[in-house]
């Protein structure tokens, strides 16, 4: 049985050519009333442009929502997905994935408060973000009527949306009349740019492609070396002053664009079962990561360093599948976040030409003992004679399994 159509629809709205043609087809083909959502992530686009396009395809203006994000993506979100180390597939720092949440988040908040009965995002049908976004949409309303243009519509080229795009009075600037050399996504933790001229993984990336960073070999001969300041697992500070955490990454960012940090160029597995190459900027990201285990080395007891380390890759991937509101990502953050309460103190970090170096970090609640592992004589608190029967014990199944191979 076919439902019947939505009454109103709260639509993830760029601004840009393709969800402004989404908002349109929702019009004509729903005859839908339209809410417009956009979200300042620090993409480094202006947002507000976006409402005077909603308002030029007949939004109204109390149906247009506009909204700053920073500061509750970096602090609920990005540091959260820090504190766990996390990394996809090895490399990856999910700066696409950990957006999608707080976008479907404010979706179906938006949907609640002006009696929406549909939600839309503008997603193909190829991609992990229809996953991502759908899920965060069901799990925290379960009935939200969901609706994904690029599986619905008819429209199998771009030439056919332009089509669209000029009978229904859409602006097209002369740039995208053309074919877009590659996709770019972006937000404050990073920019993501696929397809087209980077869909052969034998050929380097064209330089043209980052947006987010200078080549390393084009960075200052000289280091630059910054304090990055913890509490709690999150930085709070760089050089001694405090941030908040959106103002802290973005100048995480300038530092790791200036010294050509953050650049990777990866082959992923994506959720629904096909390989895909991205180039991906993070250059406050990767400065963050690399501070953070410093500052766990000398805070974080040895069993819990491990079991996160162990942990990971299974929040990696929750993460980047789109399990954000799941149950078992709220289990894992639990653990990881108790594992932070004694993550403080300051790291010093040299940034040079696309390195990020850990060469110091103290804490007050440090567990490393200098007396207690000097080559000198010590404390006492260590007998070094104690070792042979720790290591004698330890080697009691090794000596049964060679007697036994001797036997044999």
């Amino acid at each position: 049985m076919t439902p019947p159509p939505p009454k109103k629809v709260v639509l993830a709205y760029s601004g840009g050519l393709d969800t402004s043609i989404i908002l349109k087809w929702l019009q004509t083909e729903y005859r839908a009333e339209v809410v417009t959502f956009t979200a300042d992530l620090g993409q480094g686009e202006e947002v507000e442009p976006a409402r005077a396009k909603a308002e030029l395809l007949g939004i109204r203006p109390e149906n247009i929502f506009i909204e700053d994000l920073r500061e509750e993506f970096v602090r609920d979100f990005v540091f959260p997905m820090f504190r766990a180390n996390t990394v996809y597939e090895g490399q990856y720092l999910l700066g696409t994935s950990i957006a999608r949440p707080l976008i479907a988040k404010r979706q179906i908040e938006i949907a609640r408060a002006v009696g929406a009965d549909a939600v839309c995002h503008g997603a193909t049908g190829k991609g992990n973000d229809q996953v991502r976004f759908e899920l965060g949409y069901y799990a925290l309303e379960p009935d939200i009527r969901v609706i994904a243009p690029w599986r619905e519509w008819e429209y199998a080229s771009r030439e056919a949306l332009l089509d669209f795009a000029e009978k229904n009075q859409i602006p097209i600037a002369k740039d995208k009349r053309g074919e877009a050399p590659f996709s770019i996504d972006a937000n404050l933790l990073h920019s993501s740019s696929e397809g087209k001229v980077l869909e052969d993984p034998a050929v380097e990336a064209p330089e043209y492609v980052h947006q987010r960073t200078i080549a390393p070999e084009d960075a200052p001969d000289k280091a630059t070396v910054i304090e990055i300041g913890f509490e709690g697992g999150d930085a709070v500070s760089i050089d001694g002053e405090a941030l908040s955490p959106a103002t802290l990454l973005a100048r995480l960012n300038d530092l790791g664009r200036d010294n050509g940090i953050g650049r990777l160029d990866l082959v992923e597995n994506r959720f629904v079962g096909m390989k895909s190459r991205g180039v991906y900027e993070t250059p406050g990201g990767t400065i963050l990561l690399a501070a953070h285990r410093g500052i766990e080395s000398i805070t974080l007891d040895r069993g819990a360093m491990h079991l996160k380390d162990e942990l990971m890759p299974r929040y990696a991937e929750l993460i980047y599948n789109g399990f954000w509101f799941s149950p078992e990502r709220e289990m894992l953050q639990a653990a990881i976040d108790l594992s932070q309460r004694h993550v403080a103190g300051t790291v010093r970090v040299k940034l040079y030409k696309g390195n990020v170096t850990v060469v110091g970090r103290e804490s007050p609640l440090a567990l490393y003992d200098q007396d207690l592992v000097t080559f000198e004589e010590g404390s006492g608190s260590y007998d070094q004679r104690d070792a042979a029967g720790f290591i004698r014990l330890n080697a009691l199944r090794l000596r049964i399994g060679a007697r036994r191979a001797t036997k044999g």
